[in-house]
């Protein structure tokens, strides 16, 4: 047993009942965020085995447990968080448990390609700026969960959360500054209702492997068996364990320090979760690395991004170029046609048919006059056509499109402001009220994009 070990002077019954107390203590139903790795399936299982210790009549209230697919799971992790969440939602019905599992993702519309390909977000940054995408795919969704359940069931909530002070200094600090004198619970940050219980805190990691790997045999009360879990630590570790105690072909390995994230995550040089499942064999995944190696490779590339912001504002970097704005279209659809022949490639959905139904009303909405391109280039891509194929109807028919060019080219218009007047007249037309088409069209032809040349002379005039 470690030094510092919460066993020293605790005995896991001791943990399980004070699990049982604090359910017991009021009628605020609980909900656990599980995301499938060592720590909230530690908390996931205690829950379990402590529910199963009360006669019927007491457990009184629901346990929700919740998992986040963001949609960009590496697909290793998703079908084993997939398969958790069926077991345990199929267990507790046999156990007759109040457990209700569900998966959550971020809606169709506001996914990581609706934004990427459909709006054109440029990825994060490496250096964490612009990290756009942490709140949009996995804590709004949890957190709009949350609520619903707090709607639903008329109470405040207590989320359980496998947070522990041994995982770094600084979240030991966040939370012992969060901790109410002589309370187990303090209030959530931002969900209003919601108040946090965090029953793993003072394990350590070791701590917690005991808990997995020698409960029981390593088996989990919804009939999976943790050695699964330590299976897919080691693989993302290139085959190493980093924790000790796991007995692996005779012999004692030490494992646990791989944190498993989206495969296309930008804001890390490298991913060593996805190598390191590469490496160890899963050479399926080898397509997702270069993918992710190329979109991180176009990020800042001049011919792939536009000249402007979404809104239409523009900005000169501190050497007095044009900042960058979102990816151009054209770097839109070569994501795209990219991600969908990887996907082919791996014989496993990487974009859903929602996302790219969103995608397309996206770019319908923003910049597509002929209102089929992505059908068309889905169709040319893949051999097949999506459901809504036949109901794509031109707004504007090529020939005129392409006269339309030509026109702006000859006057000297940016054509972008053509397609965009034609889309705003478009979009507003069924409006009564006159003022708001004018609005629209003033807010386009104000744009400062439009007229940054003069702003800057008259810029340069006052200095």
């Amino acid at each position: 047993m470690a030094t510092n070990s919460y066993f020293n002077e605790n005995t896991l019954d001791e943990l399980i009942e004070e699990i049982k107390y604090v359910y017991q203590s009021d009628k605020r139903p609980w909900v656990i965020g599980y995301s499938g790795g060592k720590d909230s399936t530690t908390v996931v299982e205690l829950v379990y085995k402590m529910l199963l210790t009360l006669p019927k009549e007491e457990r009184n209230k629901n346990v929700y447990i919740v998992s986040s697919d963001t949609l960009i799971e590496n697909p290793l992790i998703k079908i084993y968080l997939s398969k958790m969440n069926k077991l345990l939602g199929e267990a507790a019905v046999e156990d007759d448990l109040p457990i209700i599992s569900k998966m959550v993702t971020p809606p169709a519309d506001n996914s990581f390609w609706a934004n990427v390909i459909g709006r054109g977000f440029p990825t994060p940054r490496m250096n964490g700026t612009f990290r756009w995408c942490t709140d949009r795919l996995k804590i709004n969704p949890s957190a709009d969960y949350i609520r619903d359940v707090i709607k639903k069931e008329g109470e405040e909530v207590v989320v359980l959360l496998g947070v522990r002070k041994a995982e770094s200094e600084a979240r030991r600090r966040r939370i012992e500054g969060r901790e109410l004198a002589n309370r187990l619970m303090n209030r959530h940050e931002t969900i209003q209702d919601a108040y946090v219980y965090n029953p793993i805190v003072e394990l350590t990691t070791d701590d917690v492997w005991d808990v997995l790997l020698k409960l029981d045999g390593g088996k989990t009360p919804w009939g999976s068996n943790n050695n699964e879990l330590v299976a897919l630590y080691a693989d993302a570790d290139s085959g190493e364990c980093p924790f000790a105690g796991v007995q692996a072909g005779g012999q004692t390995q030490s494992c646990g320090n791989s944190r498993f994230g989206c495969w296309v995550c930008t804001v890390v040089k490298d991913d060593k979760s996805l190598n390191g499942f590469i490496r160890s064999g899963h050479r399926e995944l080898i397509p997702l690395a270069e993918f992710r190696t190329w979109i991180m490779s176009i990020r800042d590339e001049d011919e792939y991004r536009e000249k402007k912001r979404r809104n239409g504002t523009v900005y000169e970097t501190k050497t007095g170029e044009m900042g960058y704005g979102p990816f151009t279209w054209e770097a839109r659809k070569l994501i795209l046609t990219k991600l969908i022949e990887t996907q082919q490639k791996m014989g496993y959905e990487l974009i859903t048919q929602e996302e790219l139904k969103a995608i397309d009303e996206i770019w319908d909405d923003e910049l597509d006059l002929s209102r089929r391109t992505l059908v068309e280039l889905y169709e040319e891509l893949t051999g097949e056509k999506l459901p809504w194929y036949q109901y794509k109807e031109p707004l504007v028919d090529k020939e005129t499109v392409d006269e339309l060019e030509k026109l702006a080219k000859v006057n000297d218009v940016p054509f972008d402001l053509v397609r965009n007047i034609i889309l705003s007249v478009n979009h507003n037309k069924n409006y009564s009220n006159q003022r708001i088409m004018k609005d629209a069209m003033e807010r386009l032809l104000n744009q400062q994009w439009l007229h940054h040349e003069i702003l800057k002379e008259i810029e340069d005039e006052n200095k």
